[in-house]
């Protein structure tokens, strides 16, 4: 390890010389062989008939580089690049970013496995008599094997161990259950109805797989940022009469002034696109406010969910909207649990586009290019940060490829349908890099205030917050291993600032990668070394922690889509469907969610997005044990002892009954940021626990 001042003579010409050659030249096809970082707009989504933008390099429709390909134009339109076959895998990424055989491997398999497990149920549907409908809810439980009929495992372990290649062993799926049956998600193994109750449906919203936008609410009724004269009037229709009833005695000005009041919020981020959406084939959708008061006992509780659409005559900008309130009984009850539903559809979506893809994947790509063009491999900050890199750059381009592309995977299985992307372009205008912290996010939203009395520095307003109360633990981790490892390499301020490959890098990655915001004054300036900790622990949060929160809970809470429907296909009832939702709430909610075939797309996208490779690397290991420094090694290997500490206290926390929102009605622990660096088993699988070092899959 070397900065560059230090960097011993002989070396240092080619340490620039390397440097040069990773950059390239900016032009031509990059071949399977080429070392080559570079960038590239979003242009590769799809062909000039498709009608998809180009994302980034517009003040309309701004978006992070991915990595350059060098694909020859469209030749209809020489802005957009040519594509691959769709069965071509072999998408240019520099070979140093490539998966291992038996990572590619276990990928092709796996996507066999879920992608087979479609086909049956649908050739079912054939000859049925509703052709793409699941009649009831037994249909969608038929899809999962049975663990307490699985055979005897010895002799299947026996068969696994004797196959030579994972590969085989993958796609002969002999680790036991019947085949081409998905596995039964862990959301509806202990209790198959408990994911209905308002006590489940407010605690995803804080320990399940996208508990990252909840917020207190400080206003009431809550009030729409959007501008009245593009919009029309969008504040909330909500009354204190239709919550107040269900608050336990409290008022509404009680519950704010107590910081009780918290609302999960799709309104303003939604309603531009509802027209437009609204027009698909396919999705009738709506955009959502859910507000919950904090009771006493920990738990979140529903009081009422508002849904706003757009008027059918498009020159009146006011929506429509409609508050429903929780009931036991009758047609209110079916219209409450319905909706659930379409929050959880609104949830579903924006979790997928905005806190995985975006948030995680694109934001991080950036990152990967320019610290390979601009920091050597001798220097301490790309030691540091590389490991936090591994595949990213392969999973995003296999992502464009068969994904997010034009009429892909996700726009099938979302309700944004074609206009996802594009939306995903328009909401990261507000994406602010000092805001992926943990603890500036948590302060942002709310949900925590500055307190030096309380651990971290911050007081949780909900106590029992499982993704938050976890991750300050491991965002503190890795805050004290970069600040060890920071401040072994840089003892001033001045070498910071005298750092001409550290001063390259950032300066690039703002200007480049995330070019289209580099006006934006919440840049950090790469001036302190309390800069250089802050921006490290930033990414190495994103690329682990925060990327195994909201991805691999995927299958676990959402396997079974009920919980998590992703598309709505028709709108609220009205009166002359009630005798219908009356003869049969669960046809009438299965007719109203996902269909049949983008269920099984759906659940097969992400019982692979959930899997751990059994090649693994989780926060805390290494794939190598060697450190240039005595002084890295010891440090490493006290973030190393401090995670299985925090592994101990999280299985404690799961343990204590007073903590409700630990396990829930569905019985099922939060172990979605349980380190998991003590276990070198090298399993894999669908575990929902476990930080790979990096976005991996």
């Amino acid at each position: 390890t070397y900065l560059p001042c230090n960097t011993p003579e002989p070396l240092r010409a080619y340490r620039e010389d390397e440097l040069i050659n990773l950059r390239g030249y900016g032009s031509g096809m990059l071949k399977e062989w080429d070392r080559v970082y570079d960038y590239a707009l979003y242009n590769d989504l799809g062909s000039p008939e498709e009608g998809r933008p180009v994302l980034g390099g517009s003040q309309e429709f701004p978006y992070p580089r991915r990595g350059r390909t060098g694909r020859r134009p469209n030749k209809k339109d020489p802005n957009i690049e040519s594509r691959l076959l769709l069965l071509n895998l072999n998408i240019y990424v520099p070979r140093d970013e490539r998966f291992s055989q038996v990572k590619f491997s276990e990928f092709v398999c796996s996507s066999f496995n879920s992608l087979g497990q479609v086909l049956i149920p649908e050739i079912g549907a054939v000859f049925n008599k509703t052709i793409n409908e699941f009649d009831n809810l037994q249909d969608i439980h038929k899809l999962y094997k049975e663990e307490n009929n699985l055979p005897d495992s010895r002799p299947l372990r026996n068969t696994r161990e004797c196959l030579p290649w994972q590969s085989f062993k993958e796609l002969l799926h002999v680790s036991g259950g019947r085949p081409l049956k998905f596995p039964k998600p862990d959301i509806i193994k202990n209790d198959e109805t408990a994911w209905k109750t308002d006590e489940e449906f407010g605690r995803e919203m804080i320990a399940g797989v996208n508990p990252v936008i909840i917020r207190r609410l400080e206003e009431f009724p809550p009030a729409s940022k959007l501008d009245p004269k593009v919009y029309g009037n969008q504040n909330s229709s909500m009354t204190k009469e239709q919550i107040e009833k269900n608050m336990n005695g409290l008022t509404v000005e009680e519950a704010i002034a107590g910081n009780k009041l918290f609302i999960l919020d799709y309104h303003d981020v939604l309603i531009p696109y509802l027209r437009k959406i609204n027009k698909t084939k396919y999705t009738r959708a709506y955009a959502s406010r859910t507000v919950l008061l904090l009771q006493d006992n920990g738990t979140l509780k529903p009081l009422a969910i508002e849904l706003s659409r757009e008027q059918d005559d498009v020159n009146v900008y006011d929506p429509i909207s409609q508050v429903f309130t929780p009931s036991e009984h009758g047609i209110e009850n079916s219209k409450w649990q319905l909706a659930k539903a379409y929050v959880a559809v609104n949830d579903s979506g924006y979790h997928q586009l905005i806190s995985h893809w975006l948030n995680t994947h694109a934001a991080i790509e950036p990152f990967v290019i320019a610290t390979n063009r601009q920091l050597s491999v001798l220097h301490p900050i790309y030691k540091l940060l590389q490991p936090h890199f591994r595949d990213t750059m392969n999973i995003n381009a296999l992502a464009r490829h068969t994904l997010i592309n034009a009429g892909g995977i996700l726009e099938t299985t979302v309700f944004p349908a074609r206009y996802s992307m594009e939306m995903s372009a328009v909401i990261y205008k507000n994406w602010n890099f000092t805001e992926q912290a943990l603890p500036e996010d948590l302060l942002k939203r709310g949900v925590a205030v500055k307190d030096p009395n309380h651990r971290h520095g911050l007081r949780l307003l909900i106590e029992d917050y499982p993704f938050a109360v976890d991750g300050l633990e491991i965002w503190s981790a890795i805050k004290d291993w970069v600040t060890d490892y920071c401040s072994i390499h840089y003892e001033t301020d001045d070498m910071i600032q005298g750092d001409s490959e550290l001063q390259s890098w950032w300066t690039e990655l703002r200007e480049e990668g995330h070019g289209d915001l580099k006006d934006k004054p919440w840049w950090p300036k790469m001036q302190t070394k309390d800069d250089l900790i802050q921006t490290c622990t930033i990414i190495i949060w994103v690329a682990s922690a925060l990327h195994a929160a909201v991805n691999f809970g995927q299958y676990p809470y959402a396997g079974f889509l009920p919980n998590r429907p992703a598309v709505s296909r028709r709108f609220m009832p009205d009166t002359q469907e009630h005798a219908e939702l009356e003869k049969d709430f669960h046809l009438f909610f299965l007719k109203t969610i996902t269909a049949q075939f983008q269920t099984l797309l759906g659940v097969a996208l992400i019982e692979i997005l959930s899997q751990h490779s059994t090649e693994e690397i989780y926060l805390g290991q290494r794939d190598t044990s060697e450190w240039p420094k005595d002084e890295e090694k010891e440090a490493f290997a006290r973030f190393s002892t401090k995670l299985v500490t925090i592994e101990n206290e999280i299985t404690e926390r799961n343990k204590d009954q007073r903590l409700r929102n630990r396990n829930g009605p569905v019985k099922m622990p939060y172990t979605l940021l349980y380190p998991n660096t003590s276990d070198d088993s090298k399993k894999g699988g669908l575990t929902g626990s476990g930080i790979p070092n990096s976005i991996t899959i």
